[in-house]
C-alpha cells in the first residue's frame, strides 16, 4: 500500500526545507534505510532516509524548490499502484489530502468521530485540552527520560514555559510548552524512562474532563509504521512541535516547587555532594549554572550532615551498585554493537616520526594569540588525505557505495556519561587553528550537554585521539555509517635510527580501522602513506 512521505522536520527549528537533491529516481526500487535525498534546513543539510519498502511512486518537490514541513515530498509504494487518490483526493470520495485535512478541522473531527480507534487522538484535539507527548529531540532518539519538572499539576503555564528538562541519548534538554493553560496530568514521572511519542502530560482548562483520553491513550492504536499516511491518525498523533532549549521564569514557589538549574549544575552538585537547595543562582530568573556550584562554599553544618550520604565499603564484605544506563549509554551500546557486528573491521597500525611536527607547532604557537595543538594538525593532515583517497572517505549502505567529495571529520570526545562525536565540517577547507577553535568550542559545549545534534550529525571520517591520558596505541570501532576512523596514541619519546645512527627523537602510533566492504587493504595503506607525508613534514599542509 502506497505511504505518504512529507518534508520532514529535520531540526527543532525547522519551518521549511530545500531539497537539494535527490538520490532515488521515480521508478526506483527503495529499502527501508535508503537515503531518498538530501534535505537543506536552517542549519544544515542532511540526508533524509526511507522508512519504508517499495518502489518511488511520485516526487512532490523538485530539486532547488522549498516546501513547509508536512508538505507532500514523495510516494512509496508497490509497482504500478495507483496514486491518483492520494494525488487528487476529489476523485476519491472519502479522502483527503493532507493539506485538507489540517486545514478543515470540521471535516478531521467528523473523520475521527466515525473511526473508534481514534479516542486518544480525538481527544488531542479536544478545544479544552491538549495532550503533550515525548518529543524526539534528537535524530537517534528513541526515547528519553525526565530528569525534572519545572512545574506542577495545576500550576498555569504559557506557551514558550519550560514544562520538563528531558534527558536524549546525547544530552538534556529543556521541553517547552507550546500551549496555554493549566497543567492537568503528568504521565511520565521525575526519573522514569519512556519512548518517544508515549503521555507526556495534559493540559488545558481547569474544569477539562480529560481522564478518558488519558485512560484510552494508545488503546487499538495502529503501529506508526503500518499506519497510511493519508489516514488520520498520524496527523493527530503529531500535536507537539520539538523547539529550541530555552530559559523561563521559574513557577511560584511553595513546597512542592522544583529549584530552577542547568542539567549540568546539577550533576556537579551531586558530584560534589551539594544541596542544590542551598545555592544561590546568579544565571536569568535566579536560574542556578555551572558558576554558582563550582564557587559555591558550604558551612561546616551542611558539610557534616551531607557526609552522612557518603557510602563506606567495610573490608571483608561483597556490596555493589547499580547504576541505570543513561540515554546516551544505551544509545552507545546500540550503535557500536551494530557496527562491530555488521562491519568487517581490520587495522592498519603504523608509527610517525613527529620532531617536525614538535618544532612545526612550536613556531606556529610562537605567533600572537595562537594555539594548536597535535590533534589539531592530524584533524588538518586527514582532512586533506581523504581528499585525496575519496574510497577511505565513503560510506556504505546495502545497496551502494557513497564516496563523499566532502570532508566532514568527526572527533571523538569523551564526556561523563560516554563518548559523543562533533563534527567539523569541510574541515579541508578550514586552517588549523579554525580547526581547533571548534574543537575547543564542540568540546565545552559537549561536556556541558549543550551540543545541538546538528552538530553531531554528518561526519564522512573520524579521528579519535587518546594520547593526551597516555595511551600509546588503542583500536576504535567505526562510527557508521562511515568506512574508517583513525585512532592517536602519545607522542613517545625513545630512541630511534636515523641514517643508519641511534638518535633519541619522537614517535607516535596511529591505527586506521576500516570497514574491507569499502576499503581494502591497499587503499587504506596508501591514504596512511598520504597522511605520513602530511604529519611529518606538517609544512606541506600550508602550501
Amino acid at each position: 500500500m502506497a505511504e505518504i512521505i512529507n518534508m520532514p522536520r529535520l531540526s527543532d527549528t525547522m519551518e521549511e526545507g530545500v531539497v537539494a537533491k535527490w538520490l532515488v529516481n521515480v521508478g526506483d526500487t527503495v529499502k527501508e534505510g535508503d537515503i531518498l535525498a538530501e534535505i537543506e534546513t536552517d542549519k544544515a543539510t542532511m540526508e533524509f532516509e526511507s522508512f519504508h519498502d517499495g518502489v518511488l511512486l511520485h516526487v512532490g518537490i523538485n530539486e532547488g524548490e522549498t516546501a513547509a514541513v508536512d508538505t507532500l515530498l514523495a510516494i512509496v509504494g508497490e509497482k504500478n499502484e495507483d496514486i491518483s487518490g492520494l494525488l487528487n483526493p476529489t476523485a476519491n470520495s472519502g479522502q483527503l489530502d493532507l493539506v485538507d485535512q489540517i486545514n478543515e478541522s470540521e471535516n478531521l473531527t467528523s473523520n475521527i468521530e466515525e473511526e473508534p480507534t481514534l479516542k486518544t487522538s480525538n481527544s488531542a484535539l479536544n478545544d479544552s485540552f491538549e495532550i503533550i507527548t515525548m518529543p524526539r529531540l534528537s535524530d537517534t532518539m528513541e526515547e528519553g527520560t525526565v530528569s525534572s519538572w519545572l512545574v506542577n499539576v495545576g500550576d498555569i503555564v504559557k506557551e514558550g514555559d519550560i514544562l520538563a528538562e528531558i534527558e536524549t541519548d546525547k544530552a538534556t534538554m529543556e521541553f517547552e510548552s507550546f500551549h496555554e493553560g493549566t497543567l492537568l496530568y503528568i504521565g511520565i514521572n521525575v526519573g522514569e524512562t519512556a519512548k518517544v511519542d508515549s503521555l507526556l502530560a495534559v493540559i488545558g482548562d481547569a474544569n477539562s474532563d480529560f481522564q478518558i483520553a488519558v485512560d484510552n491513550f494508545g488503546v487499538n492504536q495502529v503501529p506508526s509504521d503500518k499506519i497510511e499516511k493519508t489516514d488520520v491518525p498520524d496527523l493527530i498523533s503529531k500535536t507537539t512541535d520539538i523547539k529550541s532549549e530555552l530559559v523561563t521564569e521559574p513557577s511560584p514557589n511553595n513546597e512542592n516547587s522544583r529549584v530552577l538549574a542547568s542539567p549540568l549544575a546539577k550533576k556537579i552538585a551531586k558530584e560534589k555532594n551539594i544541596d542544590i537547595n542551598l545555592v544561590k543562582g546568579s544565571g536569568d530568573n535566579g536560574r542556578i549554572v555551572k558558576e554558582d556550584v563550582e564557587n559555591f562554599k558550604p558551612s561546616a553544618t551542611t558539610t557534616v550532615e551531607n557526609n552522612t550520604d557518603l557510602k563506606i565499603s567495610e573490608s571483608g564484605i561483597e556490596s555493589f551498585e547499580e547504576i541505570e544506563n543513561s540515554q546516551m549509554r544505551k544509545a552507545i551500546a546500540r550503535r557500536l554493537k551494530e557496527s562491530k557486528f555488521s562491519a568487517p573491521h581490520y587495522y592498519l597500525s603504523v608509527e610517525f616520526e613527529m620532531d617536525n611536527a614538535i618544532a612545526f607547532r612550536n613556531q606556529y604557537n610562537s605567533l600572537p594569540e595562537t594555539k594548536i595543538s597535535f590533534n589539531d594538525i592530524v584533524v588538518k593532515a586527514c582532512a586533506i588525505s581523504l581528499k585525496q583517497h575519496p574510497r577511505v572517505n565513503s560510506q556504505w549502505f546495502e545497496d551502494k557505495m557513497r564516496l563523499n567529495n566532502h570532508v566532514h571529520v568527526g572527533v571523538a570526545v569523551g564526556v561523563p556519561d560516554g563518548l559523543v562525536v562533533p563534527v567539523i565540517r569541510f574541515a579541508d577547507e578550514k586552517s588549523i587553528p579554525e580547526i581547533g577553535s571548534l574543537v575547543k568550542n564542540y568540546a565545552s559545549k559537549a561536556r556541558d550537554k549543550k551540543l545541538s545534534p546538528d552538530e553531531m550529525q554528518g561526519s564522512t571520517f573520524t579521528v579519535s585521539n587518546l594520547g593526551m591520558f597516555g595511551i600509546e596505541e588503542f583500536t576504535s570501532i567505526i562510527n557508521q555509517p562511515n568506512s574508517a576512523i583513525l585512532s592517536v596514541g602519545s607522542i613517545v619519546k625513545k630512541p630511534v635510527v636515523k641514517e643508519d645512527k641511534i638518535t633519541i627523537g619522537h614517535t607516535m602510533k596511529l591505527t586506521l580501522a576500516c570497514d574491507h566492504r569499502t576499503v581494502d587493504g591497499v587503499t587504506g595503506s596508501l591514504f596512511l602513506q598520504t597522511l605520513k607525508g602530511f604529519v611529518e613534514n606538517p609544512v606541506t599542509m600550508l602550501v
